[in-house]
């Protein structure tokens, strides 16, 4: 079986985890959207996320910096409390 090839655009998030448990970071973005139920448009909108900079991550075409990664990880995992944060922000 031959081996996954990464390219430029698809570099694991953290190369150091053992093969099976790497991610790609088009893969971490494109999973946090699905698991929130909500389109490109919706997420971007409810995240204060420019869409096209959501599209290109989603792509590959572009790799989220550690503060986009930490952004999307707290979005996962408490959507709601964002949500709020936002919204009292006036985002």
């Amino acid at each position: 079986m031959a081996a996954a090839r990464l390219t430029t655009t698809d570099i694991a998030i953290d190369d150091q985890v053992a093969p099976s448990e790497v991610r790609s970071s088009r893969a971490l973005v494109q999973a946090v959207r699905w698991r929130s139920g909500l389109s490109q448009a919706e997420f971007a909108s409810a995240f204060a996320i420019p869409l096209p900079t959501l599209s290109d991550l989603e792509l590959g075409q572009s790799r989220p910096d550690a503060a986009m990664l930490a952004y999307l990880r707290v979005i996962d995992h408490a959507p709601d409390v964002v949500r709020e944060a936002l919204t009292r922000a006036g985002l």
